[in-house]
C-alpha cells in the first residue's frame, strides 16, 4: 500500500492513544503511541494498549502498532498505576481493569 492511501487508512480507521508511566517514576511521561483501532470501546483500547507495551515475547517497542517515545534504550512495561490517554479522557490502570480519571 502507497504511503498516502496508509495515512488516509490510519486516519479513518484507528485511533492513536497515549500511554503514560507514573508508577514507579517521579514524574509521569509519554511512553508510546499506540494505534488501536476506532471501533473498540475505551476499555478496549486500553487493554490493547496495555498488551502492546508489555514485554511477553519479544521488547515492546517492537511491535508493529507502537512508537517508541523514550529516550534510553529499554523501558519497562505498563503496569498498574501507569495511564492510557484517548483523546481528552484518561485512564488509570488499577489493580482489575480501569478507572477514568
Amino acid at each position: 500500500m502507497n504511503d498516502a492511501l496508509m495515512k488516509e487508512y490510519e486516519k479513518t480507521f484507528m485511533d492513536k492513544v497515549a500511554v503514560i508511566h507514573a508508577a514507579f517514576d517521579e514524574t509521569p511521561h509519554t511512553v508510546a503511541m499506540v494505534e488501536i483501532d476506532k471501533k473498540l470501546t475505551d476499555e478496549e483500547k486500553c487493554e490493547v494498549a496495555f498488551m502492546k507495551t508489555n514485554t511477553i515475547d519479544g521488547a515492546w517497542w517492537e511491535n508493529e502498532e507502537v512508537t517508541p517515545m523514550f529516550p534510553e534504550k529499554s523501558c519497562r512495561s505498563t503496569s498498574s498505576g501507569d495511564f492510557v490517554l484517548i483523546g481528552n479522557a484518561n485512564y488509570k490502570c488499577v489493580a482489575a481493569g480501569w478507572e477514568k480519571v
